[in-house]
């Protein structure tokens, strides 16, 4: 690589690492949970505010029922996070979800798995990317006009920083997380002190306000599909759970249970945060309308398009903290970075379960294979297209976005779960320790209710927001499939064709003669070593072979061949319609059908060049010929390079590049000092 690409590549993403440092990129569990949970950690940004936005559709008097709500989203949550700590042990080698369905239910399932699980990554991607966006865009009018341009630009920052490493991202992760949640658990406990201790009354921005309901006294069924579809919106909580899970080959030793703790922690913060925003949004009176404009009102006037509408989690940072103060300004930024951030997840997810799906020729082999700095970067190049492509298409608007999430996850959840469950029947079968039986049949349980649960979850999403958008992710999951299945289907084809036979074939038996070919237009340099080549082969059959387009041209190289008494005969084809190609390609076949088991040898003299533009000038009847050929059976092509002079310029200019290292570029570890020789004085 030249130093024009290889010093920007060496800034940007740092220096090559070696295979044997992969070692010293694992993370510990305090960069892990960063690195791995901050999707559902980030998603109670916004999750309160989704509950409360569906509810609103009833009016304020629909507001009682949030917390319900709440306590359906974390018995979900506790449950997914109980099942995926079996999951973590039972299945350590960073599969996840599709390694645990493909065993238990069949490559089918594990691929419907996958499938989802590749959606749900690029969704989160977007979604969180869109919301950050928006989120900046109140404080930055720029961004918000520009919201596009703005969400590509962050993807693109975003897999720059993936692309120099997992634990270096983690590293400049991390730190914004934590401010996050310090921040949210600082204020949930000043406002639980103010309300409690103090006697204050919280009051929001919002809550003198008026929500004009879409549909007022909503009852009976109505009213339960209402509630279920506020739950199916608060359970965007769950979003990124299941990463940990693939990610286990990422964390250090002992990885599952280091994977566990992780998960167990992040479980119990983001509950609580959820469960905390929750409750001080009711104490402090918070009011979210789906349409503000027309559905929010103040002063008995409905508060216009031109009122900007802000997330649940700043209402309750004003009513806590106060409006424009330290701690309500660190919040907004901690949540607005983190919103960005929480994109990491499927950053350290989506390039993992792509190499395993390559591992399995589900996907390109390319996606199996680590970049210079050990991280999935075919990937994370990957992931980022895909996206970009959402945001493009959606105009970088959470609002649609979020109504094709969740979905996937749901999917992979339910299957994974029910996976778990034939995981335990299948050991309990075979194992007659009682304590360790005890053991399993309680964790066949968990799995079972998780399967359960998160099942009649999937239908009601599926129900719920079908008609919002969810169809797109569903459509999107079954182009994934079929890809995949279509990229294993020619990966097998290959394989069987390829495979080397037991008993003699074609391929193995010798050829009964060598039938050389050398491709001459003129008698020159290039020529001349090209047919000293082929003499030194010792074919069977030796002979030069030129296509008359030009006769004076073809009479010119005869005598010419002739004058140097060259010893080796000249054939020349005709070529009424002045083509190179096809007159060469059919004397090769015509020689292919006279004699079957004969190999064919072409050879072909070409010019090595220096300057690219040079390429352009030469070679070109070569480059289509060798093209053709390949699709001939039994018809070997060799080039016999000449080189011609700027190629030495080329290759002093390659030597030069190769004593130069850019910074960092240098792939070897550390040189061992050599002892010193022995001088000889005694």
């Amino acid at each position: 690589m030249s130093k024009l690409t290889d010093l920007p590549k060496r800034i940007l993403i740092g220096r090559a690492l070696r295979s044997d440092r992969l070692g010293e990129t694992l993370l510990p569990k305090r960069i892990a949970l960063p690195v791995f949970a901050s999707d559902p950690l980030s998603s109670v940004a916004y999750a309160p505010g989704e509950v409360l936005l569906v509810l609103s559709i009833a009016g304020v008097s629909a507001y009682h029922f949030s917390p319900w709500i709440a306590a359906a989203v974390v018995v979900l949550m506790f449950t997914v996070v109980a099942s995926y700590r079996q999951n973590v042990r039972a299945y350590p080698s960073g599969g996840g979800d599709y390694e645990v369905a493909t065993t238990n239910l069949g490559p089918k399932a594990g691929l419907t798995v996958a499938s989802a699980l590749l959606v749900d990554y690029v969704l989160t991607v977007a979604v969180s990317i869109s919301a950050g966006v928006e989120n900046l865009g109140s404080a930055i009018p720029f961004v918000v006009e520009h919201k596009t341009f703005s969400a590509t630009a962050i993807i693109v920052l975003l897999t720059l920083m993936n692309l120099r490493g997992v634990k270096e991202s983690g590293k400049l992760f991390a730190i914004p997380t934590y401010v996050f949640v310090g921040g949210v658990f600082l204020m949930l406990a000043w406002g639980a002190f103010k309300g409690l201790v103090l006697g204050d009354t919280l009051h929001a921005p919002t809550a003198d306000y008026e929500i004009k309901p879409e549909h007022p006294g909503l009852a009976g069924f109505a009213l339960v599909f209402l509630l279920l579809r506020a739950f199916s919106s608060g359970c965007a909580a769950l979003t990124g759970v299941e990463a940990i899970s693939n990610g286990v080959p990422a964390f250090r030793k002992p990885k599952s249970r280091n994977a566990a703790n992780t998960l167990a922690l992040m479980g119990a913060l983001a509950v609580t945060m959820f469960c905390g925003i929750i409750a001080l949004a009711m104490a402090s009176d918070v009011k979210m309308a789906e349409y503000p404009a027309k559905d929010l009102y103040r002063d008995g006037a409905p508060v216009g398009p031109e009122y900007v509408q802000h997330p649940v989690i700043s209402q309750v940072a004003a009513a806590v903290f106060g409006d424009g103060t330290f701690f309500f300004v660190l919040l907004a930024a901690a949540t607005a970075l983190v919103l960005f951030l929480a994109a990491n997840t499927a950053y350290n997810g989506f390039p993992l379960l792509g190499s395993i799906l390559a591992q399995d020729r589900y996907l390109p082999r390319q996606l199996h294979t680590r970049g210079d700095r050990l991280a999935f970067s075919n990937g994370i190049v990957l992931l980022a297209g895909a996206a970009v492509l959402l945001v493009w298409i959606y105009g970088a608007d959470s609002t649609r976005l979020i109504q094709l999430y969740i979905v996937g996850v749901f999917v992979s959840f339910t299957l994974s779960q029910t996976g778990m469950v034939r995981h335990w029947n299948r050991h309990l079968a075979a194992e007659r320790n009682k304590a360790k039986r005890r053991h399993m049949i309680r964790s066949r349980a968990i799995n079972a209710f998780g399967a359960f649960f998160t099942g009649l979850v999937l239908v009601v999403v599926l129900v719920t927001k079908f008609t919002h958008g969810a169809w797109v992710a569903l459509l999107g999951m079954v182009i994934f499939f079929g890809t995949m299945t279509a990229i294993r289907r020619h990966y097998d084809r290959v394989a069987d064709e390829i495979s080397a036979p037991e008993e003699p074939a074609d391929d193995t038996v010798r050829p009964s003669r060598v039938h050389s070919i050398v491709l001459v237009s003129k008698v020159h340099r290039p020529t001349l070593r090209a047919v000293s080549y082929a003499q030194l082969m010792r074919s069977d059959r030796l002979e030069a072979l030129s296509v008359n387009v030009d006769p004076d041209e073809t009479r010119a190289l005869q005598a010419e061949w002739e004058r140097r008494g060259i010893n080796v005969p000249l054939k020349i084809l005709d070529s009424p319609y002045r083509e190179v190609t096809r007159p060469v390609i059919e004397y090769v076949r015509s020689l292919r059908r006279e004699s079957p088991r004969d190999a064919v040898s072409v050879i072909i003299p070409e010019y090595v060049v220096g300057h690219w533009y040079e390429h352009l000038l030469h070679n070109q009847s070569a480059l289509r010929l060798k093209g053709r050929l390949l699709f001939t059976p039994g018809v070997m092509v060799t080039s016999v390079p000449y080189q011609l002079e700027s190629s030495e310029a080329a290759k002093r200019r390659a030597r030069k590049r190769q004593d130069w290292s850019a910074p960092g570029a240098v792939r070897r570890g550390p040189v061992d000092r050599r002892t010193k020789e022995p001088s000889g004085k005694g």
